[in-house]
């Protein structure tokens, strides 16, 4: 055991995800190119179970290797082929790129690493590849990952969109990699790129074409950044696209609110935040919405509800509110993305949504639940 975790040691991962192989290794054959002695490690899923591993160094293939994995869905290739090819392949001080097949969750094969190598592995960055002229109808597309060709798992029934968003609040680094068969239109590039800072402020933005630039991959931020519910938005917009942060102290009515989430959703490419619902003043519900598809989640009781007794704010704040001394961590902070998105239409929205003098003094009043939010579990909704 001594001499494995000697062999291990001091192993560096740089991790790729995308939608597009073309595009992954595009991005994959850059970050090489600034590592000499590299090892670039490619796994692929095809249907029937099929996983293809090549491995590379200096553009020469090492191994190519197929296997059949008995149930072929992606967190078993990730975990019955990707960790113990790193585990073989690794010695001291090596570097691996490794490009995830499409539509593998980094946060996913990064948990799979630390759980299967330990401290042994150390991933520096975490990196979604992707052609920037296609993002913004990637979010906008209402067909599953499978209906798209780019997973073989029927079962996998994510939008691009949701994926997209999904890395792009884990990884610290977002590689403008243009497929090299397709041509590329200069104005939706540039329009993508733009739509990518301002979906990820928090990410370095490097073009596959030019100087390679990488982010640092810090776990906990990473982690931070996708729980439900969680409001993040950059110090200044990226024209056209900007962000609007809107709160409110009050619940908010149900049916009002229903109403008004389908308008919010449709003026918007991302919509996310934590809800106060009348229906349901115990929930903290989480929101997010992606292109066409929204949904709404019940992540459990507010701070506020789970120690009664507590008046000042735990350690981290509540969900984007200042502690109010009457409700606590209780409120609604919503933040909406788009394209030119009208501060005043989100705050007219969400006002009018928010209970009256009248409903907040009414001891006995009740509210119907037309979202289901008093089950833990999520609830999608769709608008067009």
């Amino acid at each position: 055991m001594r001499m494995v975790l000697n062999r291990l040691s001091g192993m560096f991962v740089t991790v790729v995800s995308s939608l597009d192989v073309f595009a992954r290794q595009k991005a994959c054959a850059v970050l090489a190119a600034e590592r000499p002695g590299a090892l670039v490690v490619f796994h692929d899923l095809l249907g029937g179970g099929v996983v293809v591993r090549r491995v590379f160094k200096e553009g020469r293939c090492l191994e190519r290797q197929e296997s059949t994995l008995e149930h072929g869905c992606l967190s078993c290739t990730v975990r019955l082929d990707v960790v113990p090819a790193l585990r073989r392949l690794a010695v001291q001080g090596t570097h691996v790129i490794l490009g995830l097949p499409a539509a593998v969750e980094s946060s996913m094969a990064v948990g799979a690493l630390l759980k299967g190598l330990g401290s042994a592995v150390t991933v520096t960055s975490v990196v979604l590849a992707c052609a920037p002229d296609a993002v913004e109808d990637q979010i906008w597309d209402h067909h599953t990952l499978f209906e798209s060709g780019f997973t073989p798992v029927p079962e996998d029934d994510r939008t691009s969109g949701e994926f997209l968003v999904g890395e792009l609040s884990f990884g610290d680094t977002v590689m403008l990699s243009d497929p090299a068969l397709v041509p590329v239109d200069p104005g939706l590039r540039v329009r993508g790129g733009q739509l990518l800072k301002e979906l990820a402020p928090h990410a370095v933005v490097a073009d596959a074409d030019g100087a390679v630039k990488q982010g640092r991959h810090r776990l906990a931020k990473a982690m931070g950044r996708t729980v439900p519910g969680s409001v993040r938005v950059p110090d200044h917009p990226s024209a056209p696209f900007s962000t609007v942060v809107h709160r409110i102290r009050r619940p908010l009515h149900p049916e009002r609110f229903r109403h008004a989430l389908k308008a919010l959703a449709e003026g918007s490419c991302w919509l996310r935040g934590t809800l106060w619902v009348a229906s349901a003043p115990g929930c903290r519900i989480a929101v997010q919405g992606i292109g066409p598809r929204v949904w709404l989640e019940n992540t459990g009781p507010w701070q506020a509800d789970r120690d009664p007794l507590l008046r000042t704010p735990p350690e981290g704040g509540g969900a984007g509110l200042d502690w109010h001394p009457e409700y606590g961590d209780r409120g609604t902070v919503l933040a909406v993305t788009g394209d030119a998105v009208d501060a005043a239409e989100v705050a007219a929205l969400l006002n009018a949504c928010e209970l009256t003098d009248d409903e907040m003094a009414s001891a006995a009043a009740s509210f119907e639940d037309p979202l289901g939010l008093n089950e833990p579990t999520e609830t999608h909704q769709r608008s067009n």
